[in-house]
């Protein structure tokens, strides 16, 4: 059996166990801080705070400890990213096996770092894609770019996601599924922008494609491997992301483009959006690039600096 322990039983991680528990060679457990969610799980084979009206799968196991991930094989990392580093610093003591942990959190560390290089384990690996929750618990056929070393790849590939419908292509680039995943947030809000003002596929697609180019640009900004943009992470999670009403981040771009005010408390997603804004807008006036990316440097003086909202969409459009 492969022993999988998923950190986090949200919405998503929650959605992941229950794909992962088709393959009856594996054994999940999901790890939680909330104890009435392990004792729900557990006991009734419910998540009701996060699903209210859906049984999981009777395999799936919850707890609070960390003595789970004793003998993992996999850890599967599912968490709000401000917060992984230090919850992965206290379940290195916990763990005596060599598991293979995966990234699945779109963020970077607080300190501006990849996550994935701030793990203190030795076989890390992210893994990202056009994946809403819903969708994934219902069964869909759902597809990621998993990137780390080709050798965890096939063991993954063929151990694990057998039998669970979900599909994978490849990157040896870590860094670059990691920024990929990091960057169509912000580029979702860029879009949700234009699509609030004026509901038209024409725009959309407009943005989309300059988005596409600036992501491209990025990637190579950052010396990660440019043609991860054609993977499941990139062009995939992008058009998910920016183009479908169920994202929090093309919908926070919409109400802006409406005319509400950004000045939300929001939830993690959106705030995640608005910190990347912050953060590679300063990377690209360092670098002295702002003419090569017209899309970050408008959403960052619109967000950060008070441009009005007619001057974003000008920029944008032009």
């Amino acid at each position: 059996m492969n022993k999988i322990v998923i950190a986090g039983a949200g919405t998503f991680g929650t959605s992941v166990a229950e794909r992962l528990a088709w393959n009856q060679d594996n054994k999940i457990y999901l790890h939680t801080i909330e104890e009435d969610v392990a004792k729900d799980i557990t006991e009734n084979h419910k998540n009701t705070k996060y699903f209210p009206t859906r049984f999981i799968n009777q395999r799936i196991g919850a707890t609070t400890s960390y003595d789970v991930f004793d003998d993992a094989d996999v850890i599967m990392l599912v968490i709000p990213s401000k917060a992984i580093v230090s919850f992965s610093l206290e379940m290195r003591k916990h763990t005596k096996k060599n598991p293979l942990v995966v990234n699945l959190a779109k963020g970077m560390s607080d300190d501006g770092a990849f996550i994935t290089e701030k793990i203190p384990f030795d076989r890390t690996a992210s893994m990202k894609g056009p994946s809403f929750a819903i969708e994934t618990l219902n069964g869909f056929p759902t597809a990621f770019t998993f990137g780390g070393k080709k050798s965890d790849y096939d063991y993954f590939k063929s151990e694990i996601i057998t039998a669970t419908g979900f599909s994978l292509d490849y990157s040896r680039d870590v860094r670059a599924v990691e920024l990929a995943s990091i960057l169509k947030n912000m580029y979702a809000i860029a879009i949700g922008l234009v699509s609030g003002r004026y509901n038209s596929p024409n725009v959309d697609f407009l943005v989309y494609t300059k988005a596409v180019n600036e992501m491209r640009g990025l990637l190579h900004l950052f010396n990660c491997d440019e043609e991860t943009i054609f993977r499941y992470c990139g062009i995939g999670d992008l058009g998910l992301t920016s183009l479908n009403d169920l994202s929090r981040n093309r919908t926070f771009g919409m109400l802006i483009g409406k005319g509400f005010s950004y000045d939300e408390k929001g939830g993690a997603t959106v705030i995640e959006g608005k910190r990347t804004i912050k953060l590679i807008g300063e990377i690209v006036a360092e670098n002295k690039k702002e003419e090569e990316f017209p899309l970050v440097m408008s959403l960052y003086r619109l967000i950060y600096k008070n441009s009005s909202l007619n001057d974003y969409i000008t920029d944008a459009l032009s």
